[in-house]
């Protein structure tokens, strides 16, 4: 089956009632915006690290190749989703998280510049709305993500995180950026949004020790995506994103294929 005929039907599953055009799935570029899962793949300093293992790989005495592997690591390391219950005890869990909350228009706010100048910089709710005065008010419910430029530090620890150290002790190393509670109470309480994702390892700034963006927006049921790649490819507004997560029965996360669709 073709990608645009598979999109077209997750579309419809998903329930997708905004009032956007919808975009010819066949004539347009796939946009691959997750960070493969491998032995360099970043995870926060305290976090399982991503683990594959072989089980079988080579001719069989059949005469045949066969391969099979394990795995093992964290629900939120690599690309992954931030599940509503990760920091609100009666959000949605991993499996609950609505299709359309996954999959749906995208906006893309730039405030690559100010990272680059401050690589702890807080996203503000006038980066919100400077992106308004542009490309027009934010509707139709998108998936909102926030390129900072961190992607293409991946998978430098040092660069990417601030740190390279793991454990407790990296945790308050930590260094990059993230949103501040305004804009995500913006967002959560003055804009209706799908989803809200960015190119680092948390929706809140680094040196956050209430989290509160998480919890602004999970109190609204608003899953999150974090460490999201390749977004330079994705316009500021006309795109499509599925985003699709392992589904854990009642995970607080897990990994998560997100790609975008862009129409030519």
């Amino acid at each position: 089956m073709r990608l645009h005929i598979i999109a077209a039907a997750l579309l419809a599953l998903a329930g997708c009632q905004d009032t956007s055009p919808q975009p010819d799935f066949s004539d347009g570029q796939w946009i691959d915006l997750t960070h493969g899962f491998d032995d360099r793949t970043l995870h926060w300093p305290t976090s399982d690290m991503f683990v594959l293992s072989t089980v079988s790989e080579g001719m069989t005495d059949a005469g045949y190749y066969y391969s099979a592997y394990a795995f093992r690591g964290s629900e939120h390391g690599g690309t992954h989703l931030d599940a509503p219950i990760h920091f609100q005890a009666a959000g949605q869990t991993t499996d609950e998280v609505p299709l359309d909350a996954l999959i749906g228009p995208a906006i893309v706010i730039d405030v690559k510049a100010k990272a680059a100048a401050d690589r702890g910089y807080g996203i503000t709710q006038a980066d919100i709305t400077d992106w308004e005065a542009k490309h027009g008010q934010i509707k139709d419910r998108p998936i909102v993500l926030f390129n900072t430029g961190s992607a293409a530090l991946w998978p430098d620890a040092e660069a990417y995180l601030g740190t390279g150290r793991r454990g407790p002790g990296g945790v308050a190393e930590l260094h990059f950026p993230g949103l501040t509670p305004e804009a995500a109470d913006f967002l959560a309480n003055q804009r209706s949004v799908r989803a809200v994702g960015l190119d680092t390892p948390s929706l809140d700034m680094a040196n956050s020790a209430s989290f509160l963006v998480h919890r602004i927006l999970f109190d609204q049921n608003i899953p999150g995506f974090e460490n999201v790649a390749s977004l330079d490819g994705v316009p500021p507004r006309g795109a499509h994103v599925f985003a699709l997560p392992m589904k854990i029965q009642g995970g607080s996360g897990g990994p998560l294929r997100i790609v975008a669709f862009v129409p030519n």
